[in-house]
């Protein structure tokens, strides 16, 4: 891998991409020889995923996990509608086989009826959805995976994986004007939220990967049965079997398709009844954060929904103590999903207790900040995505806290690229691994949507692309202190200042953050340390 192989590749895991790493190591084994393309926001995802369903034929396999469907969300337009089109892809022939984390009632704002919903109709269309509730008490599902498979022609295989759900809100652009299908946020982000995500395209061995994490899913031989009645009822109603049926076989691992190396990261969380092929849960998410910030000496770059937890905050706070040049970017939402006088101060003291312990390790080498369109609406974050170096990149569905890395079920992908790019500075973290394309190219295409920025010119360097996220957020700010006199300045940053806690709401909402928000899924034994 040019040098990179200091970047976690044991000689076994080079040697057999298909091992399962035990719970002391990193997750699965890396595997070499992948295209990855990064899907930056929902509308350029939606369009992407409508094209490839579209091609699908009798025989050809679509099979998914979510954290939320709607069946009425357009990938493409009208007449696109993401039910539907399941539907009849399983009437065609297609094996259309997906997994819906079962949630709780919309009147909690969550989906388990917009998932029921999806789940009748594949389901009466001859496809197989299945709404599962097999997780930690408190936990969700909250893998995004879409996978499609060509049986007899692996190399034209895919896999999908990241933040966006096939849902309400998601399809947004890079102007961030909002999907009209809108998601229901807080006040602040009005009746049509602008949304910003991030998801990966993958094709090549790892899809093979992708496609075993689903499948010990839905072998999972835990029953899927409800202990209450009416819920018991409402699956029956969606012709929702009692157990999930069989999978054909695995089809063959396709062939090498790109220079990126994969890496498949999961969080489990320990339970019971225990999942048969993580029986003490699995962190190779943490775990591969935890390596990547030990190893950054020029610069993180973070997209994520929350940034809470003392380990996040932990780990960033030592990174930025061993190396002195390093420079943290961070960008979050402004204001939480749910801002109520019960669920926000919850929401906002744990990531006001990260930022706070982060801005006096690193001072000015830190920096942290929200978004807004050019209209002033603040942009809902929902991306999960982190370059370290220009060197190691991660996208995902897993957030930077306890919860995503113990509690609920994640799955993120790694990524390394084989080829180097050659443009200045060559090597930004000075440890002889050069910059690599996909690193850069993510964290370059995310950059210049932020700052609306027409090139590179300016950014390639991460330290001058520092001082430039600076500087169009303090132009910004200045424009609304000034009453937002003349043209608007360019680029959607400004400096994430929510306000503060006032001491006796953080002192009820701390408890609750902790017990409710941001809960601990490890074993018993491990709580309470710095192990995952």
């Amino acid at each position: 891998m040019n040098g990179c192989e200091s970047w976690f590749l044991t000689a076994e895991q080079r040697g057999n991409p298909a091992t399962t790493i035990d719970d002391d190591r990193d997750g699965r084994a890396w595997t070499d020889g992948n295209r990855a393309e990064p899907l930056v926001d929902g509308h350029a995802y939606f369009a992407r995923l409508h094209e490839v369903l579209c091609r699908l034929r009798a025989g050809d396999w679509v099979h998914l996990t979510d954290w939320r469907g709607d069946c009425d969300e357009r990938l493409n337009g009208p007449g696109t509608e993401i039910g539907p089109l399941l539907a009849e892809l399983a009437e065609r022939g297609v094996h259309v086989r997906g997994l819906l984390w079962r949630s709780h009632p919309l009147r909690m704002h969550l989906s388990e009826g917009e998932n029921l919903r999806m789940a009748h109709l594949v389901n009466h269309a001859g496809g197989e959805m299945l709404l599962d509730e097999r997780v930690r008490r408190a936990g969700s599902h909250h893998q995004k995976l879409v996978l499609v498979r060509h049986p007899h022609r692996e190399d034209d295989d895919l896999a999908f994986v990241g933040g966006i759900d096939l849902c309400h809100g998601r399809n947004d652009g890079g102007e961030h004007a909002a999907d009209p299908q809108a998601a229901d946020l807080s006040a602040p982000y009005g009746e049509q939220p602008p949304w910003h995500d991030v998801q990966l395209e993958l094709q090549g061995p790892a899809v093979a990967d992708v496609a075993l994490t689903f499948r010990e899913r839905w072998e999972d031989p835990t029953a899927l049965d409800h202990a209450n009645p009416l819920r018991w009822a409402f699956a029956r109603l969606a012709h929702q079997p009692r157990r999930p049926q069989p999978l054909p076989p695995m089809p063959a691992r396709p062939a090498v398709a790109g220079s990126c190396s994969v890496q498949v990261l999961r969080t489990y969380p320990a339970k019971h009844p225990a999942f048969p092929f993580a029986p003490e849960g699995e962190r190779s998410i943490a775990r591969a954060y935890h390596k990547a910030f030990a190893r950054a000496r020029s610069f993180i770059y973070l997209e994520d929904q929350y940034l809470w937890s003392d380990a996040v905050a932990d780990l960033l706070e030592a990174a930025l103590g061993r190396a002195p040049d390093l420079r943290l970017l961070a960008v979050v939402p402004r204001h939480p999903e749910r801002d109520g006088r019960l669920s926000g101060p919850p929401s906002r003291v744990g990531q006001q207790e990260v930022i706070d312990r982060l801005r006096r390790a690193g001072g000015d080498r830190v920096a942290v900040y929200d978004l807004e369109n050019r209209g002033c609406r603040p942009i809902y974050v929902h991306a999960k995505a982190c370059v370290v170096d220009d060197v190691w990149a991660i996208v995902g569905s897993d957030n930077l806290n306890m919860r995503s890395w113990t509690h609920d079920s994640e799955l993120s992908c790694a990524v390394l690229d084989e080829r180097l790019d050659p443009r200045e500075p060559a090597d930004p973290g000075g440890m002889g691994d050069g910059a690599r394309i996909f690193a850069r190219d993510l964290r370059l295409r995310l950059w210049r949507e932020h700052l609306a920025a027409p090139t590179d010119d300016g950014l390639l360097d991460p330290v001058a692309g520092f001082d430039a996220w600076r500087r169009a957020a303090r132009a910004i700010d200045a424009w609304h202190a000034a009453r937002r006199r003349g043209p608007r300045p360019p680029g959607q940053p400004r400096v994430h200042e929510p306000g503060r806690l006032g001491w006796w709401t953080a002192t009820w909402a701390r408890p609750l953050y902790h017990a409710f928000f941001d809960p601990d899924g490890r074993p018993r034994e491990m709580r309470g340390t710095d192990a995952f």
